[in-house]
């Protein structure tokens, strides 16, 4: 009985011993994987160098995604300023950007959001700036990134106005894996450390 009770507890171990293993050489071992939120559907803008801006411009790319204006005095300076934060940790990662796109297209042209982003002064490369059409960048908001209710949408788009302190998070294939409060500390630094995570992925 007493040999038994060795055998089982010998072996108790082992399995313990293994689990753990395979958790530190497998770091989503053992954790729940949450499907998507949303997936990015095909675009087209013009960045802050007046250039064609696509889809294809983020393939392969860990990307944090938030829509703001320049004239704004309200929450996108703040908004901004943490992304700030995000750009300076992040801005030697080879595969990671930033796309701001403007909720005001009829100011925000390309020149605008050039001049904009020199003052930031951050790399045209790593932190890019979109305008467009107000439709196009609407419905991206809503429908590809979610950080804005698609029930907002007005009959007249002239009449509609987009205006979310919301961030999507976008990983390589595409995929919005989650969304967060662009004005809270925590969260902001809660997206550095998920979007390192899906670089190593």
């Amino acid at each position: 009985m007493k040999r038994k009770r060795i055998y089982i507890a010998f072996f108790a171990g082992l399995v313990i011993a293994f689990y753990f293993v395979l958790t530190a050489l497998v770091p989503d071992f053992g954790k729940k994987k949450h499907p998507p939120v949303s997936y990015v559907r095909p675009f087209s803008f013009i960045n802050q160098d007046s250039q064609a801006f696509t889809q294809q411009n983020v393939l392969g790319k860990v990307y944090v995604s938030e829509y703001f204006f320049t004239t704004c005095k309200g929450i996108c300076p703040v908004m901004n300023n943490n992304l700030k934060k995000v750009y300076e940790e992040m801005k030697n990662e080879k595969d990671f950007l930033i796309v701001s796109h403007t909720c005001d297209p009829e100011v925000d042209s390309a020149s605008v959001l050039k001049r904009y982003s020199d003052s930031l002064g951050v790399s045209n490369d790593k932190w890019v700036f979109l305008t467009g059409r107000k439709d196009s960048l609407y419905k991206m908001a809503r429908v590809s990134y979610t950080i804005d209710d698609p029930k907002n949408n007005v009959a007249d788009i002239n009449d509609d106005f987009l205006h979310t302190q919301f961030w999507a998070l976008v990983d390589r294939k595409g995929n919005v894996t989650k969304i967060y409060d662009g004005l809270k500390d925590s969260e902001v630094n809660a997206l550095i450390r998920d979007a390192k995570k899906l670089l190593k992925e």
